[in-house]
């Protein structure tokens, strides 16, 4: 039973460790606080595609990422 145990911890920590390596590295930037944000396009779910540029000139401009949103994950 005391085996099982460990042998079942110690396959969640192999798995747990291959899972978080196979992530992949965070673009690298200059931006710092303050900066303003660099042009991006992207697709909403509307299937709608749109440029921060679009909102140039508006008060606020809100982007909101839901991870693993509508994935089944």
């Amino acid at each position: 039973m005391v085996m099982r145990l460990i042998v079942s911890a110690a396959l969640i920590a192999v798995l747990g460790a291959a899972a978080l390596a196979q992530q992949p590295t965070p673009p690298k930037t200059h931006l710092k606080v303050g900066d303003p944000a660099p042009n991006f396009t992207l697709r909403a779910t509307d299937g709608k595609t749109y440029k921060l540029s679009d909102f140039k000139g508006q008060k606020n401009v809100v982007l909101a990422v839901y991870v693993l949103a509508f994935t089944g994950g």
